[in-house]
């Protein structure tokens, strides 16, 4: 075999290794915050602190109402905490609904050191607590690009209203595939977050929102899903729309009002 073809199948070994402990750096890209500090907003809201086991506490907040239609629990996108989601509770607290945002583990205050079915196991147990609050049928899962993977299979193993998808991926592997084909992403990849493989078992009616132009994750991603069930799967298509600007479009805010009022 020529040497150049052994150079190439290094360089490719070495940028494997380097990736695979360089990953979570790469995906997750979190805001920390002090365990003292002070969140402050405009409308109700409530600190909560999950304990899901030693070394391991779920930082959230609860936006509430005095006579709630119900409840979404809103699993966000892979960057900043819960202090900088917090705003987009008002999409949802508008029409009378609670809204409970959490932080996955090193995000803000929440604790732990992260592994797919650990964050996976953290999400489950929030909503096993939610559920001695609120009746299953009342609970709408919602889940923002990275947060649609958690969404999905929460949604997966419960019985929830609804679930709402927002610029989901169909695997996170497929994601990562994309910016780095020539790496074995396959074996390299410690987060897979497999949607495509929990939705054939939600039981609930899934509501997809996506953006025509999304760069980062295509809306070919929420095509692929709403193939797998497409009697209930709905897909909303924002044109124009990209990755992070959906809630600036009319036709976001009129979908999330004909979701949550009818």
């Amino acid at each position: 075999m020529p040497n150049f073809i052994w150079y190439i199948i290094g360089g490719i070994a070495l940028l494997s290794i380097i990736a695979y402990f360089l990953q979570e750096k790469l995906i997750f890209k979190p805001e920390k915050l002090k365990q003292d500090f002070q969140f402050k907003y405009d409308i109700p809201f409530r600190e909560y602190f999950f304990d899901v086991e030693p070394g391991v506490r779920i930082n959230g907040l609860h936006f509430f109402r005095e006579q709630p239609a119900g409840l979404i629990l809103y699993f966000h996108g892979n960057s900043r905490s819960i202090k900088g989601w917090a705003k987009y509770s008002k999409d949802f607290y508008r029409y009378n609904y609670d809204v409970v945002l959490v932080d996955y583990r090193g995000f803000g205050k929440s604790t732990g050191k992260r592994s797919e079915k650990d964050m996976l196991n953290d999400m489950q147990y929030v909503y096993t607590c939610l559920l001695e609050k609120y009746p299953e049928q009342h609970i709408i899962v919602y889940g923002r690009s990275i947060g649609s993977g958690f969404a999905t299979k929460i949604a997966s193993d419960n019985k929830p209203r609804y679930l709402i998808l927002d610029a989901p991926y169909y695997s996170f592997l497929k994601v990562v595939e994309r910016f780095v084909p020539i790496l074995p992403v396959r074996f390299v990849l410690r987060f897979h977050l497999r949607a495509d493989k929990w939705i054939p078992h939600v039981n609930c009616h899934t509501y997809i929102i996506h953006g025509t132009k999304d760069w980062l994750i295509p809306i070919k991603h929420s095509e692929r899903l709403q193939k797998i069930n497409p009697n209930k799967i709905t897909l909303i298509r924002i044109y124009g729309g990209g990755h992070n600007n959906l809630p600036s479009f009319d036709e976001y805010h009129n979908f999330i009002r004909d979701i949550l009022k009818y």
